[in-house]
């Protein structure tokens, strides 16, 4: 990943992503952050992507596994959950379902674009807000001084319009799908970022804490 230093965000650009196709050829998924760090399927704690969903389809169940799920661009999709439908026509309204309910899901008028985020039970929460305008980011424990190797990280996702991010060392911008991980030292190899930080959007962005079960 580029513009790794130490006292900033970790930024991570959407263009040096790879593109995964699903397995049932409805989609493809684009991973923004994992933790611990180049974690598969069945070793991850937390998991944030993008995935490209381009017709009808079933989800792949995922046991053990919380899901949050955000329209970030089309029209909307319904969920038949566990056989309880869920009309997501509103783009920006996380979604939180279990992943390894029985899940179909059917576009309401074409392609969409969701932001994923998936925790596994027992290790890690998360909450999911769309910001407009000017917000702090959560001065978390992971983010100051006092950092520990595994504390909680805020991650920020561009959706719409640029953002930039200002505080105690150079700003960042990040352009439509860019994304900045806040983290503490040992968390991304970055070091601590020191807090005040301020994120400046004139869209959306997604502000997602994330924060291991321990330190709920």
């Amino acid at each position: 990943m580029t513009e790794t230093r130490t006292g900033r965000p970790r930024i991570l650009r959407a263009a040096e992503r790879t593109a995964a196709p699903w397995s049932n050829g409805g989609g493809v998924t684009r991973e923004v952050a994992v933790h611990p760090p180049g974690s598969g399927w069945d070793g991850f704690d937390w998991r944030v992507s993008l995935a490209d969903v381009t017709r009808d389809g079933p989800y792949s169940p995922l046991t053990g596994v919380r899901r949050i799920l955000t329209v970030v661009e089309g029209a909307g999709t319904e969920l038949t959950v566990d056989g309880r439908t869920h009309l997501l026509t509103g783009r920006l309204r996380p979604f939180s379902f279990p992943g390894d309910a029985v899940t179909e899901g059917r576009l309401t008028a074409g392609p969409i674009v969701n932001l994923n985020v998936m925790l596994r039970d027992g290790r890690a929460a998360a909450t999911v807000e769309t910001v407009r305008g000017t917000r702090p980011v959560p001065a978390a424990p992971g983010n100051g001084p006092d950092a520990r190797r595994g504390g909680p990280v805020v991650l920020v996702v561009a959706l719409e319009g640029p953002t930039r991010l200002a505080g105690a060392a150079e700003p960042a911008r990040l352009e439509r799908f860019d994304a900045a991980l806040f983290a503490g030292e040992g968390a991304d190899g970055s070091g601590p970022c020191p807090a005040p930080w301020e994120l400046h959007t004139d869209g959306v962005a997604a502000l997602i804490t994330l924060t291991p079960a321990a330190q709920r």
